[in-house]
């Protein structure tokens, strides 16, 4: 095998935007405007309707988000916010573990309000469509790999990529 068939066969596709209501994941405790200031409270920062815009735009639709598409749906409701702004309160709720940044590859980061159990990811190629799961024997797994290098765990993602059944259906 030669370095260039290695490069392709660890290249991580670029998704599409997925715009359905097809996500499927793990069950999430809906969450209140109460809540929303305290998160806001607790990382002693002024609540302001533009933070509280950012923290709905997250909890409503779709768990996994980029920034443009945060600012996109705030820009819909509010053109005054701008996407640094959205960009910034990100970045400082995911310091703070309110927000969860997924890194895949090269993609520009996507964001979800933290759930309470942790969850691993399947992501379409087609359609971008991302699904949760929970896998107690993956968790092992990856607990036993990690103790057999010397490592004690303290996080890990785990993203895979793949094609939804629909688009499997679309195509065949």
């Amino acid at each position: 095998m030669y370095w260039g068939d290695i490069v392709e066969l660890t290249k991580i596709p670029v998704l599409p935007k997925f715009r359905g209501s097809g996500e499927k994941g793990v069950n999430r405790e809906p969450l209140d405007e109460k809540t929303f200031k305290q998160m806001i409270r607790a990382m002693n920062l002024k609540v302001t309707e533009q933070r509280m815009a950012i923290l709905q735009a997250l909890h409503c639709g779709r768990a996994h988000v980029t920034a443009q598409e945060v600012y996109e749906l705030i820009g819909a409701k509010d053109p005054d916010i701008g996407f640094a702004t959205v960009y910034r309160f990100l970045r400082t709720l995911t310091e703070h573990s309110f927000v969860t940044e997924v890194r895949m590859g090269g993609l520009p980061a996507r964001y979800e309000l933290t759930p309470k159990a942790h969850h691993d990811h399947l992501t379409c190629i087609q359609c971008g469509k991302i699904c949760e799961f929970e896998n107690v024997e993956i968790e092992k797994l990856q607990e036993r790999v990690a103790n057999q290098f010397g490592f004690a765990l303290t996080s890990h993602v785990l993203e895979l990529y793949g094609v939804c059944s629909d688009c499997q259906r679309r195509k065949g």
